[in-house]
């Protein structure tokens, strides 16, 4: 299920998704932590992306094990990358958890004139924390991606390319 996609192997092609929408995610959860003022508009764009980035981590993972599953003989040339993927996927999982805990949790006014709409604070230091929490492994997310990503195309080039 996750190794092809008509002659192309899947990863190759999630992986690009994947490179787009966890940083995306992961800075508009950041945005929707550290500014109120957007939360009525970041709500659910937030809780998409990061939903999203989860999903799109778990089939980049899949894909990624499907490949190298067709092709064993590159399990030493990506098992730096595999370790780094790996590490990702849980960074997103506890990422995807804290952006369904923000999109309860943080409130903010809202943009309605008449105040419709607007979600009541539920506890400051629990705002605070939450918020925290998102920008902390918000930033994280966005550095394992890189780090991954950096990982798997020196596999792909180291070598391959002229110097």
């Amino acid at each position: 299920m996750f190794e092809r996609f008509g002659d192309l192997p899947l990863h190759v092609l999630v992986i690009h998704l994947a490179v787009v929408v966890l940083p995306v995610a992961a800075l508009t959860a950041i945005v929707f932590a550290l500014v109120p003022k957007w939360r009525w508009f970041l709500r659910w764009p937030a809780l998409l992306l990061g939903l999203g980035a989860l999903v799109c981590a778990f089939v980049a993972k899949k894909s990624g094990d499907a490949f190298l599953a067709a092709l064993p003989q590159l399990e030493k040339l990506v098992a730096l990358h595999r370790s780094r993927a790996n590490l990702l996927l849980w960074l997103v999982l506890v990422f995807a958890v804290l952006v369904v805990v923000a999109f309860l949790v943080l409130s903010g006014p809202t943009a309605l004139a008449n105040g419709r709409g607007a979600k009541a604070t539920k506890s400051r230091p629990l705002e605070l924390l939450v918020s925290a929490a998102v920008v902390v492994v918000g930033v994280v997310v966005i550095y394992q991606t890189i780090r991954t990503g950096d990982a798997g195309a020196r596999a792909v080039w180291q070598g391959l390319l002229p110097k």
